[in-house]
């Protein structure tokens, strides 16, 4: 008995004790957590390189001084290579642009209304995405001699489509109003793009 006795001091019976942790379980987590550690640390820079460069954060908005377009003009700016309308709207032009029934359009789902097209407060501007929803031309309308269609918007010579001082289209194959592009008004003769 005194044998047995002895043959178990400092061992434990499996199942109960310190037998069960060792040390070589303790340096084997120890090993694959610094592992884990030295991996991320490895791939961190190649993940990183994937962010879009500052350049490229930059053009994602586009400010635009409005202060210098007349009324009755608009131009052309490019964000994130599509051409964007802005357009300074004639009260003649607002009071059209309102009086359409949306259930006269041929893309009468929102946004369709005058209202819905326009920031509050700022009814004289038109912000869109200058490309036909027909084939993906560039209308024409912004320039002042070029032709706008009967609506007094913008012209697709492409196809005939035509677009209301809304952007919405009234005539011709294109079956989609003008998208309108993510702007805001910082001050009132500046918008921010994107």
């Amino acid at each position: 008995m005194a044998d047995s006795a002895a043959a178990t001091i400092g061992h434990h019976p499996p199942g109960h004790g310190p037998a069960d942790g060792t040390k070589r379980d303790f340096l084997a987590l120890v090993a694959g957590a610094g592992g884990a550690v030295l991996v991320g640390a490895l791939a961190w820079p190649f993940i990183d390189s994937m962010n879009p460069s500052k350049d490229v954060l930059a053009l994602s908005s586009t400010d635009v001084d409005i202060s210098p377009i007349p009324a009755g003009s608009a131009i052309t700016v490019v964000w994130r290579g599509k051409p964007i309308f802005v357009r300074h709207r004639t009260a003649k032009e607002i009071t059209e642009a309102q009086n359409v029934k949306v259930a006269d359009l041929i893309d009468p789902s929102a946004p369709a209304t005058d209202a819905e097209r326009i920031k509050a407060g700022h009814e004289q501007w038109l912000v869109v995405i200058g490309i036909c929803t027909h084939l993906g031309c560039i209308p024409l309308g912004n320039k002042p001699t070029d032709p706008r269609g009967d609506y007094g918007g913008w012209f697709c010579p492409c196809h005939g489509s035509q677009y209301d001082t809304a952007g919405r289209v009234r005539h011709g194959p294109a079956p989609l109003n003008l998208p309108l592009p993510p702007y805001a008004f910082e001050t009132d003769t500046k918008i921010k793009i994107g």
